[in-house]
């Protein structure tokens, strides 16, 4: 038997409302049987400060830092924290739940997605693993995140070489759908990243920075040459098809399509209801 035949899309660098807009289209044509599984490589133009889905903006994000530096900003529709995509590699993966190869639980199919991307890394020379919370306190930190940024600390299967985190990713289930995305850092600005969030004085601030710097890392930081995004995709897509044991068939979008998510991008993401209202 040959090999499942998944879609593959690598839509560029894309506004951030846009960016969200297609994830969730691919998702809700994925449940409507219109489209096999598939995976979606994207950059973000300008870059953005997204935020979890359940993050309260007054209380966790410093507006004022975000808009002075130019960036973009968006809510996303998966949980999980604060993420200033900037230099990196963002993912999608868009499968149904029913789908053979997928667990029923969340951590369990987030553990087989991300298989692609450990596949990833090995191929860049890394060599990453899963990590898997093993202590009390650290999985009493999961349910109870210090702090709002995402990189703070490894989840459930999250990513990791030389113990600390190389990508973050994260989950939504919808009309039978899972989506999962992430980003895999080739770069980081930790003084920007630090900048955008709100905290109760600026001692906790500069604690929580230091103590990022033994949790979190790029992949060029890790390398001894520059790996450009090219070759990080490159890398990925080959890590996918390897890891999800799938055939990658590229895909550009009809225009009828693009039309469908510019609408979503336009009637959501883009609106303060959507990206302020917790």
């Amino acid at each position: 038997m040959g090999k499942e035949v998944w879609r593959f899309i690598d839509s560029g660098n894309c506004p951030p409302a846009f960016n969200m807009a297609l994830d969730e289209a691919l998702l809700e044509w994925h449940s409507e049987g219109k489209i096999p599984p598939t995976v979606r490589f994207y950059g973000w133009d300008p870059p953005t400060l997204s935020i979890g889905y359940f993050q309260k903006v007054e209380k966790e994000i410093d507006m004022e830092a975000v808009k002075k530096h130019g960036l973009g900003f968006v809510r996303r529709p998966t949980g999980g924290r604060g993420v200033l995509h900037d230099k990196e590699l963002t993912y999608s993966v868009i499968v149904s739940e029913e789908h053979p190869d997928m667990p029923k639980t969340v951590t369990e199919a987030y553990r087989v997605i991300s298989q692609g991307i450990l596949e990833g890394f090995k191929l860049l020379g890394l060599d990453a693993y899963f990590a898997v919370p093993k202590t009390e306190e650290e999985k009493a930190d999961l349910k109870n995140p210090r702090s709002a940024v995402c990189f703070d600390a490894p989840s459930w299967y999250e990513l990791v070489v030389e113990g600390r985190k190389v990508a973050g990713s994260a989950q939504t289930r919808q009309k039978g759908v899972i989506l999962q995305h992430g980003s895999i850092l080739l770069d980081l600005d930790e003084d920007l990243l630090f900048s955008l969030f709100k905290y109760p004085n600026e001692r906790i601030k500069e604690r929580l920075q230091r103590n990022f710097k033994n949790k979190a890392v790029a992949i060029n930081e890790l390398t001894d040459r520059k790996i450009t995004v090219e070759e990080a995709k490159e890398a990925f897509y080959k890590g996918f098809e390897k890891g999800l044991n799938v055939v990658l068939e590229p895909y550009t979008l009809s225009s009828e399509e693009l039309e469908y998510v510019n609408e979503i991008a336009r009637t959501k993401y883009e609106t303060d209801e959507w990206n302020f209202r917790r």
